[in-house]
């Protein structure tokens, strides 16, 4: 597959996440996703109002995590974190499952985690994006399917494979799955261990039509 810098720099959302993560390293993340032209920056939700002030007048989107990194908070507390950081500027949500409850078997649980979220922020602004998390390496192939089938009930925007922070992170073999699962009209977002153009290339190939990663000027420089 043939990509133009151009095209893979709009399927980038230039991430920056750690908690020791500085003003001046979000500062820094906003002006390079405004130069290289980047499709978001995405941020923890105490940083959206900063990120906010640099991008409000670009084309550059603001996204930020909910439930993050583990997925088990209440329902009640990521509908509250969906609703401030979409107040504050963001434009893009990735919410963590409820991992703990899909492997119980309790997908009524996690339809609801997701469809409250989903129902909160359309009502706050229509055109927000909702991508939910799986955190693949913790899930069977089942239990993959699964989340996705509820994920696309639940009318949600993406999928995603990973936060980032648990024991990997995006594998090719699970963006085919997850293509697979919810069709052409989801999206897929590859995350997680992203930190060349080969692998980016491979999660492309499999089907994700959008990529977080740390190392996007890298990738971009390397094509």
């Amino acid at each position: 597959m043939e990509i133009t810098k151009e095209k893979l720099a709009s399927m980038i959302d230039h991430t920056l996440l750690k908690p020791e993560a500085r003003e001046e390293d979000i500062k820094k993340l906003c002006c390079e996703a405004i130069e290289y032209n980047f499709h978001s920056v995405c941020v923890n939700p105490s940083y959206v109002d900063l990120a906010n002030q640099i991008l409000n007048d670009t084309q550059v989107k603001i996204c930020t995590v909910i439930g993050f990194p583990l997925g088990a908070a209440t329902a009640n507390t990521k509908v509250q974190e969906a609703g401030e950081a979409i107040v504050q500027g963001a434009g893009e949500l990735d919410m963590v499952i409820n991992i703990g409850r899909l492997k119980s078997g309790n997908y009524d649980y996690v339809y609801n985690d997701i469809k409250r979220v989903v129902e909160e922020s359309k009502n706050r602004k229509a055109d927000v994006i909702i991508k939910v998390i799986l955190e693949t390496c913790l899930l069977n192939s089942e239990n993959k399917k699964r989340a996705c089938d509820i994920a696309v009930k639940a009318n949600a925007d993406f999928v995603k494979t990973s936060t980032g922070f648990s024991t990997s992170g995006a594998k090719k073999e699970d963006v085919r799955l997850m293509r697979d699962a919810v069709g052409p009209d989801i999206g897929v977002k590859a995350s997680g261990g992203i930190r060349d153009l080969k692998t980016a290339m491979e999660m492309i190939e499999a089907g994700a039509n959008r990529i977080g990663t740390s190392s996007g000027i890298k990738l971009i420089n390397e094509l």
